[in-house]
């Protein structure tokens, strides 16, 4: 049974998953003849409710039947194959101290690209906008149904030297709770919004604005190495102004976003020489109302494994200093953004 569970002791939640890892003597999978998520298979995936296709200079929002499937799109939203959590869950709980509940949601899948071999940072700003525009209605209308009470957005990137290219994907992930990371964010941001009346993520925005951390800005969002970065040339995007949810962006600020996220994949591609990252969208829930945070977008570049301070300690090893990255990052993230620039 799909369930989550709670730790002893902290706030700390597990999803677990029957069945679904390898078991003792199996070997990873080989590489399967066939995409899934590649223009012109789309019968391997669950139809799509949400279909982007470009005519012109118009994109229609189209969806799939079982016997037709949208050709020539530039976006695919549909069910997960093999869903984190489920929506037929059935209603079990247990108490503490070994606390459970039914990991109810939903698991989409958007294909960010038709193009199996162009990764995220090659994705050009047009085709990002898309993406972004896409993501908006998909988790608009998720928070529209009944039990979710989160939204996460995340991308794990295509893995260096693995035997299956990843297909460039994000997934869409509901849960019957907020996260504990975003919670405990909500809860910073409350407090000093009711001790102080001020935000302070727009503090750090403020104070970063043109620091030794900050990587790039633009017109509407600014991107810098956190000061207590716990991987290696770690980076936060976050909007210059106050917002709490990618509901909130305007067009143009979507767009400007698109540029952003071109720019800074893009540079960390050519600074670090690899593709191997993992984006995770951080906003308020549209659900909790009470508690909000200044919505963002962390990415994480793959090192390695984590290590026994991380696993034991909590306390993580960063061997590359946040300016350090920001100095490299910046330089190459600059560089994409005026080939980009210049292309318009």
């Amino acid at each position: 049974m799909v369930e989550i569970r709670k730790d002893y002791f902290t706030e700390k939640l597990s999803i677990t998953l029957p069945d679904r890892g390898l078991k003792p003597g199996q070997s990873i999978p080989q590489k399967p003849e066939k995409c899934n998520y590649c223009a012109g298979n789309e019968e391997m995936t669950p139809p799509a409710d949400l279909v982007l296709v470009k005519k012109g200079d118009t994109l229609l929002k189209q969806t799939d039947s079982e016997d037709d499937v949208v050709k020539n799109w530039s976006v695919r939203i549909f069910l997960s194959k093999n869903p984190t959590v489920t929506a037929n869950a059935p209603p079990s709980y247990s108490d503490p101290p070994h606390y459970s509940e039914p990991a109810v949601g939903y698991h989409y899948v958007l294909v960010a690209t038709p193009k199996h071999d162009q990764p995220f940072s090659k994705i050009d700003i047009e085709q990002w906008t898309n993406i972004l525009a896409s993501l908006q209605d998909k988790v608009r209308w998720l928070y529209s149904q009944k039990g979710v009470s989160y939204v996460l957005v995340y991308a794990n990137s295509e893995k260096d030297g693995a035997p299956t290219a990843v297909h460039p994907s994000i997934q869409i992930v509901t849960t019957p709770r907020v996260p504990p990371a975003v919670e405990e964010e909500a809860d910073t941001v409350q407090s000093s919004l009711n001790d102080l009346g001020i935000c302070p993520m727009c503090q750090v925005v403020a104070t970063e604005t043109g620091g030794p951390r900050q990587i790039l800005a633009t017109d509407f969002f600014i991107s810098f190495s956190p000061w207590v970065s716990t991987h290696p040339y770690e980076f936060w995007i976050y909007p210059k102004r106050h917002m709490t949810s990618i509901l909130k962006l305007s067009q143009k600020e979507m767009m400007d976003l698109a540029l952003m996220l071109r720019s800074t994949l893009g540079g960390m591609s050519r600074a670090l020489d690899t593709q191997t990252f993992v984006m995770v969208f951080h906003s308020s829930s549209e659900k909790k109302t009470t508690k909000q945070i200044h919505w963002h977008i962390e990415v994480y570049p793959r090192k390695g494994p984590p290590g026994g301070l991380e696993l034991g300690g909590g306390v993580f090893v960063n061997d590359v200093t946040p300016e350090t990255a920001a100095q490299l990052l910046g330089a190459s993230a600059r560089k994409e953004l005026a080939q980009l620039v210049g292309i318009k």
